[in-house]
């Protein structure tokens, strides 16, 4: 595990828990995150929940982010990605709060709805069945799937939506789906 002087607790158990894992570890205003790669992703969320000295009981959210011509490289060096899901764990028992970070790297054209199997990680919902919506967002949004999922399909969206609109590649002003629809006026809604 790569770090500067970070005295975040929970770092020296995954440092013994994971010796053999690529780890990053990083703090920006007190809040210290930690990158894995998508194949260790799950069991280290696994050791973080289950293990008394972490006790990471409470997930708070999961995120989606497109680092898609950010300006600085998106990771470091071996653990970086165009998209990062972002899990903000919370310990309870030990008044923790713990963010854990994992880019993936698509592996085909992304402006369209098309399944890329480089854009899946293991669902959370094991550990944390709060996770199922947030899930869902991140799934509807940025279309990284989460395997295992119990009911994996769009959440703000209707089914048929032709893309995922917080990629980056998606235009700001869509792709006309506003002029397709009817426009419904207050006096026949």
């Amino acid at each position: 595990m790569t770090s500067s002087n970070l005295d975040h607790p929970t770092l020296a158990l995954l440092k013994t828990r994971f010796p053999g894992v690529p780890l990053f570890a990083s703090e920006f205003r007190g809040q210290t995150t930690v990158v894995t790669d998508r194949s260790h992703a799950h069991d280290l969320l696994k050791f973080l929940h289950d293990d008394p000295s972490c006790a990471y009981d409470f997930l708070s959210d999961v995120v989606g982010v497109d680092y898609l011509k950010y300006p600085a490289p998106a990771g470091p060096q071996g653990l970086s990605g165009r998209f990062a899901v972002i899990y903000n764990l919370v310990s309870g028992p030990h008044n923790l709060r713990l963010f854990v970070k994992v880019y993936l790297n698509p592996s085909r054209e992304t402006s369209g709805i098309a399944d890329d199997p480089e854009l899946h990680l293991p669902t959370a919902t094991d550990l944390w069945p709060g996770a199922e919506w947030t899930e869902r967002e991140v799934f509807d949004m940025f279309g990284i799937r989460f395997d295992g999922h119990p009911d994996l399909r769009r959440i703000l969206l209707w089914e048929e939506y032709p893309a995922h609109p917080l990629r980056k590649d998606y235009p700001l002003r869509g792709r006309g789906e506003r002029e397709q629809f009817r426009v419904i006026g207050r006096e026949s809604a």
